[in-house]
């Protein structure tokens, strides 16, 4: 069984299929790109899929278990977590105090930000900054971090779950190409070694082809391609309607770096 199994998933808008019938899953231990152009109906799969928009029609099963209808907040009690374009996280606490008030979250507490929050699972938050390599800067207030530490942060904001499934929503957007390789290379060493899953849409394709195992790729609400970088690389239905004629995957590819 597909840990993550999406069936004739469907959404409309008033007259507009924004995601009309596509399939897809994803296994344990994969990282999944869902690409498209603008309009393609990328951000309408990946809301549904994390509960923010309910779907029309269709399936979204976790290990068999049905997500449609169910807000976000049960949806990441089941094991999907989450990172956003724009990293949600409290700039004005130390890198390990964030990382504290998830676990505080995951443990399914009322948080005491003043009495008790600095003490709470210390280890386990250390545990957390040492896979995202942040240990050194636990105690750092989050506001005199680099944008690319920030974003390793939410990473382990993210993990306090456990997840089974991980979400990312153009998870290395402001990025400069040398921080955002830098950690798409964690996040699919951390697939490796946790055997998550991760779901990520993203704009560069550089990133796209150095990291994903398998490529979705929705047009028109559509699903018209999936498969290995090297397959989406040489589709002709991709090349012609992601980046229409006279452009290749080499091309945009390239003018990402």
């Amino acid at each position: 069984m597909s840990l993550l199994k999406v069936s004739g998933l469907g959404k409309h808008f008033g007259g507009v299929k924004a995601v009309d019938g596509i399939d897809f899953s994803l296994e344990a231990g994969e990282l999944l790109a869902l690409i498209g152009p603008n309009g393609a109906g990328k951000s309408t799969t990946f809301n549904m899929v994390n509960g923010q928009l309910r779907a029309d029609n269709g399936s979204i099963a976790l290990n068999g278990q049905e997500l449609v209808g169910l807000k976000p907040r049960e949806i990441w009690r089941k094991g999907v977590g989450r990172t956003f374009q724009i990293a949600q996280i409290f700039l004005s606490f130390s890198v390990i105090e964030n990382v504290q008030i998830a676990l505080h979250s995951s443990d399914q507490r009322t948080l005491n930000f003043w009495n008790n929050a600095k003490n709470y699972r210390r280890d386990q938050a250390m545990s957390l900054l040492e896979l995202v390599g942040m240990v050194s800067q636990a105690d750092r207030p989050c506001h005199q971090l680099a944008y690319g530490d920030i974003k390793r942060v939410e990473l382990a904001i993210a993990m306090a779950n456990k997840p089974q499934l991980l979400l990312m929503d153009e998870p290395t957007a402001g990025m400069a190409p040398k921080e955002r390789n830098e950690l798409m290379t964690l996040t699919k060493k951390l697939v490796i070694d946790t055997k998550m899953a991760v779901l990520f849409t993203e704009h560069s394709m550089d990133v796209v082809f150095a990291h994903a195992d398998r490529i979705i790729v929705l047009a028109r609400g559509r699903l018209i391609a999936q498969g290995s970088p090297a397959q989406i690389r040489a589709h002709p239905q991709v090349q012609e309607v992601y980046f229409g004629s006279g452009k290749t995957f080499e091309k945009k590819v390239t003018s990402d770096k």
